[in-house]
């Protein structure tokens, strides 16, 4: 029986060990990263601005401010409906992974036609990363 808590134990930390590369891997990978035709977002969100925008990276966030107030989840609504705009792409191919209430929000956007400038900068300077 001892064996068998061993081997168990010994499988419990490879797989921990996994987790913690494939997290390493993903927090290298800056403020976005394309997984197959998905586009990961981290997102520092700024609802209550004068206008929508998409602003410079800081850190591992992409800074977007929306007009709509952080009332209920109206400003993460509006900010799917403006990166829906903004992509080229239907609300419905935008999932909030998580942060709908946060301020810290990740995206998962599905095949993008078009990327914003501070986005295609960012992805083509860390093509070479690989």
């Amino acid at each position: 029986m001892a064996k068998k808590n061993k081997r168990s134990n010994k499988a419990q930390t490879n797989n921990l060990s996994a987790i913690t590369e494939h997290q390493e891997t993903q927090s290298d990978k800056g403020f976005c990263h394309f997984e197959g035709d998905i586009l990961v977002l981290n997102i520092l969100g700024t609802p209550s601005a004068k206008r929508d925008v998409i602003g410079k990276a800081k850190g591992k966030q992409l800074k977007i401010s929306v007009t709509a107030a952080p009332t209920r989840g109206k400003a993460t609504d509006h900010m799917v409906a403006f990166l829906a705009r903004e992509f080229a792409v239907k609300k419905s191919q935008i999932e909030v992974v998580f942060g709908r209430m946060n301020i810290n929000k990740q995206v998962r956007i599905t095949a993008p036609q078009k990327l914003p400038a501070v986005i295609a900068r960012f992805l083509n300077a860390n093509s070479g990363n690989k």
